[in-house]
């Protein structure tokens, strides 16, 4: 009786210690920071989504990029547009294998090219940790926000900056 009663007592232990694991993952302001530096810079996603991912891009001469403050999405499916990026589209895979094995719906390099599809080149190709901190700051600053205010443009920016001036109150 006494080791059963023992590993009762272990379940609720491991319940917990599984529950502090979940958190342990939770985004912080550090990674939320490490993301929009992603989006911005080495992604260069605001080339084409803008820098408040409304797809008001910076340059006229990139695809136009969705507007992602509006666009209705989960995790999963973010994630796999980012690595796998949209043939046909204007949005490269970040992911350097993305077509090379099969990984992006099964789908290999010349599969596209037998399709006709073109896949432009990203600026850089993100590990899946940055992947992972890119959505992180996504999912908290941009999608599913509306369109941007200035009170939201100053918490973006993490102060009022001159970007914010032409928004509406």
């Amino acid at each position: 009786m006494h080791s059963r009663s023992s590993r009762l007592l272990v379940i609720p232990t491991i319940v917990a210690t599984l529950i502090g694991i979940g958190t342990a993952c939770a985004q912080t302001p550090d990674d939320i920071a490490a993301g929009m530096s992603l989006f911005l810079q080495k992604g260069a996603c605001q080339s084409c989504h803008g820098w408040a991912g409304d797809g008001r891009k910076m340059d006229s001469q990139m695809p136009d990029g969705a507007n992602l403050r509006e666009i209705p999405t989960d995790r999963s499916r973010l994630v796999q547009t980012v690595k796998c990026g949209r043939p046909g589209t204007g949005m490269p895979a970040f992911d350097r294998l993305a077509y090379s094995d099969g990984r992006c719906s099964g789908l290999k390099k010349s599969d596209l090219q037998a399709r006709n599809l073109d896949l432009p080149d990203p600026p850089a190709t993100l590990q899946p940790n940055e992947v992972n901190l890119l959505a992180d700051f996504l999912f908290a600053k941009v999608i599913g926000k509306g369109p941007m205010t200035r009170a939201q443009c100053a918490e973006y920016w993490g102060e009022p900056v001159e970007a914010c001036n032409e928004l509406p109150q």
